[in-house]
């Protein structure tokens, strides 16, 4: 038996529709005291899934609102409990009233994720398909939301379930022989599981690899924009933006702190960071400001450096190349085509593999900035739904993946089967922890704490 939950699943905010969320043992005693349906009947009454048009009351019996119930018996609804829901006007005042009457009818308040949570603890989910529902509200790009909806429907679980059944026949099989010595069992011979091993280790390393994308994808790239005073950071910040969210003037050393804001450009989300123009300066405000960009720039996923194009280049450009110089992945942008360029992309090729001429002022060779933030951060090679999201699965598979890499090795080696057996016992913890078989209850505590309310 469970504690009844209830909780506005929808925004805080004025909406066309807004709906309270109800699961637990007592959510058909539940409903009936708070909803009546025009038909006179009991809710609980009502077939699984069937919109019911009545009225939601107060405890006593005053009319809150005129809206839709629905419920769904365990263990078929999302919680895998008796669950229902009031789709109500999207007054949050309504919602408030609704709620509260929930409340004196006896559910309590939902906990963050509690409801995906239950869905878990009763098998509804895996822990990877939980995680991509938190994946799906927080989706800023089409791309990490078609992966998040395909790990919803289960597609790494599939691919690991297959990994784990193969484990399993191989550590059966060989404690089988072991523990009935005088059965009819086909000997137990290592090497007729090589390839099953190569076939898991092969897997495991797609998976693996797609981390750096996924998080990439989820978190954004943390891209750094330097370059000299006035050659032109934030005006790209803000043409990039679609506002006016830096200031810009010509004035040297406007720009004294860090300004970070999120932009998708393309099919790749940017977390920019707009920081002070790099030169030497004895004002003890703007200097922190510059090593605050330095520092930016060596902890960034992508530099972009950006040249006043109108003037010579000098030595604080130079300081902002040998900045960039710090990162993998960095374009330069040569800023004011709207003017006669001096700058020419030959004299920064050698440093820089992605050259732009763009005019920030005029929103002009955005496209061309798309165009190579694209080339350096492409879309992973894996399908939707098989890319790795977060650390805590990275870390698993990493795990499973030593693991597995260990038992092979010890194969070829022609040690003993129970080490290699060993071995393969700790990759099938490991993805057990990856889907939720085997997890310390902390970890899930972690994991649903990052829900919304009602989620």
């Amino acid at each position: 038996m469970s504690d009844t939950i209830a909780a506005i699943a929808t925004g805080g905010v004025v909406s066309a529709i807004g709906i309270l969320r109800v699961s637990g043992d007592d959510t058909l005693s539940i409903i009936d005291r708070v909803f009546r349906p025009v038909s006179g009947r009991k809710m609980s009454e009502s077939p699984n899934r069937q919109l019911v048009y009545g009225s939601m009351l107060d405890s006593d019996g005053t009319e809150l609102d005129i809206c839709l119930c629905t419920i769904t018996r365990g263990p078929g609804s999302y919680t895998g409990e008796d669950t229902a829901e009031l789709q109500c006007h999207g007054s949050p005042t309504v919602l408030r009233q609704g709620l509260e009457a929930l409340f004196r009818a006896g559910a309590r308040q939902a906990g963050p994720g509690e409801f995906s949570k239950r869905a878990f603890l009763n098998g509804r989910m895996d822990l990877t398909q939980a995680e991509a529902v938190i994946d799906i509200i927080h989706a800023e790009t089409p791309e990490a939301a078609k992966n998040a909806v395909g790990q919803l429907s289960g597609a790494i679980l599939r691919k690991t379930d297959e990994i784990y059944a193969s484990l399993v026949e191989i550590c059966s099989h060989y404690h089988a022989v072991l523990d009935y010595p005088d059965e009819d069992i086909e000997d137990f011979q290592l090497k007729d599981y090589a390839s099953t091993l190569d076939n898991a280790i092969a897997s495991l390393s797609a998976l693996e690899s797609s981390f750096q994308r996924g998080r990439i994808m989820t978190e954004g790239v943390r891209a750094a924009i330097i370059g000299r005073p006035n050659a032109g950071k934030s005006s790209l910040l803000n043409a990039l933006l679609g506002y006016e969210r830096a200031i810009v003037t010509d004035v040297a050393g406007t720009t004294r702190d860090t300004i970070e804001e999120r932009v998708r450009l393309g099919n790749v989300l940017l977390r920019l960071t707009d920081t002070a123009g790099i030169r030497e300066t004895d004002d003890r405000i703007e200097k922190m400001g510059v090593d605050r960009a330095l520092s930016a720039a060596e902890t960034a996923d992508l530099v972009i450096a950006v040249f006043d194009g109108s003037a010579p280049l000098t030595e604080e450009d130079h300081d902002a190349i040998r900045a960039a110089e710090c990162c993998d992945k960095r374009i330069a942008v040569i800023n004011k085509a709207d003017c006669p360029l001096v700058v020419t992309a030959d004299v920064l090729t050698d440093c820089f593999p992605e050259i732009c001429i763009i005019s920030a002022k005029e929103h002009a060779g955005l496209d061309a900035l798309e165009a190579a933030v694209a080339k350096l951060f492409p879309s992973p090679n894996a399908p939707v739904g098989e890319i790795l999201t977060n650390a805590r699965q990275a870390d698993a598979v990493t795990r499973a993946l030593e693991s597995l890499r260990a038992a092979k090795n010890a194969m070829e080696l022609g040690v003993t089967p129970d080490a290699v057996l060993t071995e393969a016992e700790n990759a099938m913890s490991a993805l057990g922890e990856l889907t939720g078989k085997t997890t310390r209850e902390d970890v899930t505590n972690r994991i649903f704490s990052r829900f919304c309310v009602g989620k």
